[in-house]
């Protein structure tokens, strides 16, 4: 059966028209939703000819399939693509920008992590501009409960989902000032949440200080997070309230680049 004509791309003065790139980029998102040229016509807002088009050219490079009657799907090539962007290596490829930045901003060691079951593991780290190194290094395992990327994870959580990691990983005493009673713990995340930032003050190394925020991917999971890390003297109170509101923007930027919305 033949399709239906589509819609027609705007023609008045002064209206901006999609170029090359973003009609492909249209297609290929409508895809993951539709599967007929008609529908992915009326999605994208494109003519039915240049959705077929395209379509035939994303079959040719291997974006797109045949889904056996007369649709298409997303191609291995697409999904190889999209694996390896999700891969902890490409996520930190694509927030290395916002890594870089928030270093130079802020001149302190900036850490990305990614949860890992009932842990977060060091993905990239860009040392500061100080005299002093910090002990981190990648691929190294860290606390949920104790760490600032490990609060911000845990209070974008439900609750319920929460209280389960608490159980199985339990909360030890790292430091004296570690928050080990799981109560106390949840009531903390309350503020983490609503603040939008979380404070490791030297739970996990004594005399060291880090503000860190959650990152989401494109279904809307807190899959890591980033901070900045210094001695405790360099970020008293009043650093503190300046640097925060730059580590959730970088938190945000990932996870824009990620897909979130």
């Amino acid at each position: 059966m033949s399709d239906s004509p589509g819609p027609r791309e705007s023609a008045s003065p002064g209206t901006d028209r999609p170029g090359a790139v973003a009609k492909v980029v249209r297609v290929v998102e409508a895809m993951t939703e539709h599967r007929g040229i008609s529908e992915i016509s009326r999605s994208t807002r494109l003519p039915t000819s240049t959705v077929h088009r395209i379509v035939q050219e994303l079959v040719a490079v291997g974006w797109a399939r045949r889904d056996g009657e007369s649709g298409y799907l997303p191609g291995i090539g697409l999904l190889t693509l999209a694996a390896r962007a999700e891969s902890e290596a490409g996520i930190a490829a694509i927030a290395r920008p916002a890594v870089r930045r928030l270093r130079d901003a802020t001149t302190h060691t900036v850490h990305l992590a990614l949860r890992h079951g009932d842990q977060a593991v060091y993905v990239d780290k860009l040392e500061g501009l100080r005299a002093y190194e910090m002990r981190s290094r990648v691929g190294l395992a860290i606390p949920l409960h104790c760490t600032s990327i490990g609060k911000a994870l845990l209070a974008a959580l439900p609750e319920d989902e929460v209280r389960e990691i608490l159980r199985r990983a339990e909360t030890p005493a790292v430091t004296p000032r570690t928050i080990d009673d799981p109560e106390e713990l949840l009531r903390h995340l309350e503020e983490v949440a609503r603040r939008g930032y979380a404070v490791d003050d030297a739970e996990n190394e004594p005399a060291t200080r880090c503000i860190g925020a959650a990152v989401h991917d494109c279904r809307d999971t807190p899959i890591g997070g980033i901070s900045i890390s210094s001695m405790a003297f360099e970020l008293d109170e009043r650093r503190l309230r300046v640097l925060a509101p730059l580590v959730v923007d970088a938190a945000r930027e990932i996870s824009r680049a990620l897909g979130h919305r």
